[in-house]
């Protein structure tokens, strides 16, 4: 085990095991971290040292035939993307890239990395989030124990089924040491078919149309008039059709021929426009070039244009924003301010039932403000137990997600 002033670098599992039960002897909190992409990411609690996974690394098992592959936690994530796609094979959940949302040039982020905060991109709304393709996984708790759960076929089971806790945990349960992961075939071709001529309500009501014909949409975005990648005139939305190119040809003009009303017009974006555009959005590039704070508002498809309405209505200063997942997830760059404008996005995803995360700001306002939407009670009793049976004196990630724990 390698060691500097704040850094500890493991090998393997017996090591993280090492870590972890001197933490919990010193009460020392560490922090977990691979790429490092995702350093600002979750409240601002520094921990007294870092434990790294950047030298555990390497796919240790790939069966192209059966779309299984498992690989350490440090691997890459741009290794098992570049492994998967030379046998026409992918990761279906996209996971995002945090890099392009706090402006860092280097594409470091880690497979373990992607799954503890269950990074899913565009395609989720039909392929699943990524809690949803994990197989099995390997890790070692907060108590100092190694734990394997899972394997490599998706299964009923009885019991606990941990993977649910474990992905999108942001390290505070478990620190993740090797992931078994389902792939997918790769599809032969994609395009997108842009609506334009809308307003931006009828845009956003345009995907969800889109995603109720039988057409197999695979993702559902739609960007504001001026908005990049594509910084367009008018709001435009747009739809990625996926598959053999004589079926995306077909279900691309049906979908054109069932969306049309009164006024709309539709151009396509041929594959590699199309690929370019997707990852764009999964990167959430339209608001990611804009200074001051990001949200992630994740409401039901039918609430999203309301919560922009909402703030809008609250005088909140709306510098960017864009709808994915057919108007059910809306990210918001909005203008500074001392609270990077909690209360005003709080209020108005509560009227609808949602939530709302506070993915980029100041260290010094994410030390302030509640990161994650709170809970409640009886959800944030629930929350602290599971945190307290895998991590009782919580070394890991202190204060990552909630400020009491």
């Amino acid at each position: 085990m390698s060691v500097d002033l704040a850094t500890l670098e493991i090998c393997d599992a017996r090591e993280a095991v090492e870590a972890v039960r001197e933490a919990n002897a010193r009460n020392a909190p560490l922090a977990l971290v691979g790429g490092g992409t995702k350093r600002r990411l979750g409240r601002h609690a520094p921990q007294e040292r870092e434990l790294s996974t950047r030298a555990l690394a390497g796919v240790t098992l790939y069966e192209p035939e059966e779309l299984v592959l498992s690989a350490r936690a440090g691997t890459p994530l741009r290794e098992i993307e570049e492994l998967l796609d030379a046998h026409d094979q992918q990761l279906a959940f996209e996971p995002m890239d945090y890099a392009t949302l706090y402006g860092d040039t280097a594409k470091g982020a880690t497979i373990g990395g992607a799954i503890a905060v269950n990074a899913s991109g565009p395609r989720r709304i039909k392929a699943g989030a990524a809690r949803d393709h994990l197989l099995g996984f390997h890790c070692v708790t907060g108590r100092g124990e190694i734990v394997k759960s899972g394997g490599r076929v998706m299964k009923n089971v009885t019991g606990y089924d941990l993977s649910k806790l474990v992905c999108g945990s942001y390290g505070t349960l478990a620190l993740l040491t090797e992931v078994t992961l389902k792939a997918l075939p790769k599809a032969e071709t994609e395009q997108t078919l842009m609506v334009l001529g809308l307003d931006e309500a009828q845009s956003v009501a345009a995907l969800r149309r889109a995603s109720g014909t039988p057409n197999e949409v695979s993702s559902f975005a739609m960007l504001p008039a001026g908005a990049p990648p594509l910084g367009l005139a008018g709001h435009t939305a747009l739809l990625r059709i996926e598959g053999p190119e004589i079926s995306v040809v077909t279900r691309r003009d049906a979908l054109a021929a069932s969306l049309v009303t009164n006024g709309e017009r539709f151009e396509t974006l041929p594959e590699a426009q199309s690929r370019a555009l997707w990852r764009a959005v999964r990167d959430a590039a339209p608001v990611a070039c804009r200074p001051g704070p990001i949200w992630r508002l994740s409401v039901a498809p039918t609430d999203g244009f309301e919560a922009v309405e909402a703030l809008r209505r609250a005088g909140a200063p709306i510098l960017a924003h864009f709808y994915d997942w057919a108007g059910g997830l809306v990210w918001l760059g909005l203008d500074d301010a001392p609270d990077a404008h909690a209360a005003a996005v709080r209020a108005a995803v509560n009227a609808l039932g949602g939530h709302a995360a506070l993915i980029r700001a100041s260290e010094d306002i994410r030390r302030r403000v509640d990161v994650f939407h709170p809970q409640p009670a009886p959800l944030a009793a629930l929350t602290r137990r599971v945190k307290e049976s895998f991590d009782p004196a919580h070394v890991l990630e202190r204060g990552r997600m909630r400020e009491d724990f």
